[in-house]
């Protein structure tokens, strides 16, 4: 084995094939594989919380320790779960133009995490990775290889949109919890939220919010599905024509 090959994080090697399992006589029929899709489905059914290397187990009908010879921690387990529940990205259209590309991407990987909320809780603690991260990452920069960006601001870019859409998941998904929690909707909440202030704010002291509030934007029903979410994109993909087009003259 190469020095390369000896430094490579176990959850690596793992989730491109290049390590075998560890140990001898395994339980018939247990596979990585297998045990990663038990871990997605307990996250899935459960939430990520329940997802232990016990539970897992208990859904394979396995000894916890017969696990332990194909996934180092809980940690690469977690890993390796983010990896396959994310799967493939989807066919590219070459001639898509990089706004409606970059939409697309923001949107189909907004779909992907509402589908599995649990993944927006797993800490991320490296950069893209493992093969269908970095499928996923291809497919990004993809979408800008005829643009006159720089190859490290279409990776920014990327970085941004993905962070962009992990946030606004987790963000809506705590505010919808939350208004569930107390027996009522998102929009009671938001509601709810306009009311306060008005109690809470002293136009004087916080005039800025004071206007705000004077306004009636607290008070318009979100008659868009995400349009504070695609204010934002809309916006970075103004900015990104902008500095393309001072490029391009």
């Amino acid at each position: 084995m190469s020095e390369q090959e000896d430094d490579m994080p176990p959850v690596l090697a793992a989730a491109w094939g290049l390590r075998g399992r560890a140990g001898k006589g395994p339980r018939p029929g247990l596979t990585l594989e297998r045990i990663v899709a038990a871990g997605v489905k307990v996250a899935a059914t459960a939430g990520l919380g329940a997802v232990s290397m016990a539970r897992v187990a208990g859904e394979l009908g396995a000894s916890t320790m017969s696990l332990y010879r194909y996934v180092t921690a809980k940690e690469e387990l977690l890993d390796l779960m983010v990896d396959a529940a994310i799967g493939q990205p989807p066919p590219l259209d070459p001639d898509t133009h990089w706004r409606a590309g970059l939409h697309r991407f923001a949107h189909d990987y907004l779909d992907l995490l509402r589908r599995q909320p649990w993944m927006v809780r797993v800490p991320i603690n490296n950069p893209p990775l493992t093969p269908n991260q970095i499928a996923w990452m291809n497919y990004g920069l993809a979408i800008l290889r005829d643009t006159a960006l720089r190859h490290h601001e279409r990776l920014s870019t990327i970085m941004v949109i993905s962070g962009l859409t992990r946030n606004w998941v987790l963000l809506t998904a705590d505010i919808t919890a939350a208004a569930q929690a107390g027996g009522g909707t998102t929009e009671q909440a938001m509601a709810g939220y306009g009311r306060l202030l008005r109690r809470l704010v002293d136009p004087a002291r916080f005039p800025a919010i004071g206007e705000l509030i004077a306004s009636g934007a607290l008070d318009r029903p979100d008659e868009v599905p995400d349009d504070d979410f695609e204010f934002g994109l809309a916006r970075l993909f103004d900015g990104l024509d902008a500095l393309m087009a001072g490029r391009t003259g």
